[in-house]
């Protein structure tokens, strides 16, 4: 018997749903050092049933090694946009999932890779736009990077043979999303940082660049301030950086924040000005 049509099988009209949230979801590859890996990656998603792929400062690139190893997947290749940078890549998105092998360097969320496909497809589907962020072969994501993402994706492969090739761990998490869209996975729950108020919001969630910003604005505050008392910056912003990304905040409340902000350091360049 063959396989029911579904949602992405070729020649059948597309359910509108799952075809709508499918268009929010990238897979963003970043600082890719072998071309065919970047065609592996292109093939194992077009298989199934993704189609946005961003390549970030990829090594080598255009390469025919990279259209050879798509077998097919030439279409998802030449749609893809290459970016200079991770910040650009997810710029315009509410979750950025940072595949990577488990680090104390940067506390982030872990999930498994079925965990973080629901959760991925829930918030594409209710939320905006969601970018699987995978780094590079040698090294992964640098520390830099993982602060741009809202949570961490682990593939609990064996300790004792822990590593995997690029293409396949982009495979595992697109066959993730692919039972997601089989399995309805429209109503699992958002993750945490989507949660409570999220949908009873009118206002769209803020973008990642919209967080930068404010971010920014947040830590020459803090030094206008003079809060870090000489110390360095960078711990306290990563506690910042998870508390609000937590707060799931909309481009109102963005803009709210950056008001007080905006004051504030009004006040603290006057403050310094009577004092001298």
């Amino acid at each position: 018997m063959s396989e029911p049509a579904s949602e992405f099988s070729p020649g059948h009209a597309p359910v509108p749903g799952p075809a709508r949230a499918a268009s929010h979801l990238r897979i963003v590859l970043v600082g890719t050092q072998h071309p065919g890996n970047i065609g592996a990656a292109a093939r194992a998603m077009k298989t199934m049933g993704l189609r946005r792929l961003v390549l970030v400062a990829p090594e080598r690139w255009p390469d025919e090694a990279a259209y050879r190893r798509s077998a097919g997947a030439e279409d998802v290749l030449g749609d893809a946009p290459v970016l200079g940078t991770l910040a650009e890549a997810v710029a315009d998105c509410q979750w950025v999932l940072g595949c990577t092998a488990r680090s104390r360097r940067v506390a982030l969320e872990e999930l498994s890779p079925r965990v973080a496909a629901s959760r991925a497809w829930a918030t594409a589907n209710r939320a905006g736009e969601v970018a699987l962020v995978f780094g590079r072969e040698r090294t992964g994501l640098d520390n830099d990077e993982l602060q741009l993402c809202h949570a961490a994706v682990h593939i609990p492969s064996d300790p004792a043979f822990s590593s995997l090739n690029l293409a396949a761990a982009v495979q595992v998490l697109a066959y993730e999303l692919r039972l997601a869209v089989l399995e309805g996975a429209a109503v699992a729950p958002l993750p945490s940082t989507l949660q409570g108020e999220a949908e009873l919001r009118t206002d769209p969630p803020a973008t990642h660049a919209q967080m930068e910003g404010l971010f920014g604005q947040l830590d020459a505050a803090l030094v206008d301030l003079d809060f870090h008392k000489g110390r360095a910056s960078a711990s306290a912003m990563r506690k910042l950086r998870r508390l609000y990304l937590r707060a799931a905040l909309s481009e109102r409340e963005v803009r709210l924040l950056r008001g007080i902000l905006a004051d504030t350091q009004r006040m603290a360049r006057l403050a310094g000005q009577n004092g001298s």
